[in-house]
């Protein structure tokens, strides 16, 4: 069966949304790069889970939607997406807006992560 940007997408997301950091971590080539106008440029799959786990230990009640999930080249797909959370000590709402490329190596990883937020309330 040929690979499929899209599935793997919606994996990696049902991973995130099910907080299941194995799954998480696993989906990462070693040297994926990850790029957000909110945690900046990550580089390596350990850096990047050290990001996850102190955002989720931020937003624990995170419920992430795609809107949207297309594939953009061979391995490659973009999801349009929209977030809530609260924040655990604040107590402040956070919802986000916007859409994320992901590519893929030929083992079917993500490679690079590139986000845009659409706007942060």
């Amino acid at each position: 069966m040929a690979f499929d940007p899209v599935e793997e997408i919606k994996r990696f997301h049902g991973a995130i949304n099910a907080l299941d950091f194995d799954t998480i971590e696993n989906c990462f080539a070693q040297d994926a790069t990850y790029v957000s106008n909110g945690v900046g440029s990550l580089s390596g799959r350990a850096d990047i889970m050290v990001a996850f786990c102190k955002y989720f230990d931020d937003y624990p009640d995170q419920t992430a939607i795609d809107t949207l999930v297309e594939k953009v080249s061979p391995n490659a797909g973009r999801a349009v997406w929209s977030v809530r959370a609260t924040h655990s000590k604040t107590g402040k709402p956070l919802v986000r807006e916007g859409e994320e490329t992901i590519t893929f190596n030929e083992d079917g990883r993500v490679t690079h992560v590139e986000v845009t937020d659409y706007q942060v309330f």
